[in-house]
């Protein structure tokens, strides 16, 4: 098969996956370990039949900013979906869970920009001065492969593993928080699942979102005001099994709560 034929049948195969809520097996047997060229065509592939349907980009999200997770699947950097406005939620507001088909969710900061981020290397004076604010937020990840079972082609091609995303309502500007330094607590019912800072992104998320500033650049897709940039897990992410109130406390920033129902 062509390359252009590979591409459109594993999209397609992601696609069905996402529309029956059955998972697939990992499409790495398809698609080299090392090609990301090809598992990023895959994930631009759905992302443009998304557009096509109607749907609106409302920002990225990056993914794989832990080092530990980085080395568990052989790459030396994070990975990035796409944010569609249908995959937004506001905090504590009901998420079925029938939309989904193997949940887990993680804490995270949250950018919203203000400025176009355009320059070919950013800096974080570019970050500082481009953001509006930032927000606490949590992640719900979801993965049409089986079992998670995912190496970074796999994650890529499946747009990052990405399913929605919960804002908090308390938007801080980045005068008013140490990024680095925040600590972060994920609980459900009062019991403390995951806890980790701001460090645990790269270092700081900014250069999280530096990384990605670059990165959509150099593809011809940059970073655009009022895009949200989901910067990263502060923490390890948790599985979600049932219905119920997952809530992310993040220093600085306050809380922001994922709620899931039958």
């Amino acid at each position: 098969m062509s390359d252009h034929t590979i591409v459109n049948t594993i999209a397609a195969r992601l696609r069905q996956a996402q529309a029956t809520r059955r998972t697939i097996a990992p499409v790495r047997g398809e698609i080299a370990l090392d090609d990301m060229a090809t598992a990023y065509a895959v994930q631009q592939a759905n992302v443009d039949a998304r557009v096509a349907a109607g749907e609106r980009i409302v920002g990225r999200k990056i993914g794989l900013t832990s080092l530990a997770v980085q080395k568990q699947l052989g790459v030396d950097q994070p990975d990035f979906g796409a944010l569609f406005a249908n995959m937004a939620y506001g905090d504590h507001q009901p998420m079925p869970l029938s939309n989904l088909i193997q949940p887990k969710v993680e804490a995270e900061i949250a950018l919203v920009l203000e400025r176009d981020l355009v320059h070919e290397k950013h800096t974080f004076a570019d970050l500082l001065r481009a953001t509006a604010y930032a927000v606490a937020a949590i992640e719900v990840v979801d993965s049409r492969i089986q079992d998670w079972d995912i190496r970074f082609v796999d994650t890529v091609a499946d747009n990052a593993s990405s399913a929605l995303f919960v804002l908090g309502s308390r938007p801080v500007p980045l005068t008013d928080i140490d990024l680095a330094a925040c600590a972060m607590t994920l609980s459900r019912d009062g019991e403390v699942l995951s806890r980790g800072n701001g460090s645990a992104c790269l270092g700081n998320p900014l250069n999280a979102a530096v990384w990605l500033a670059d990165r959509l650049v150099q593809l011809g897709t940059p970073l655009r005001a009022g895009d949200v940039v989901l910067t990263g897990a502060l923490g390890p992410m948790v599985a979600v099994t049932q219905p119920g109130s997952f809530t992310a406390h993040i220093e600085g920033l306050g809380s922001v709560r994922a709620t899931f129902t039958e």
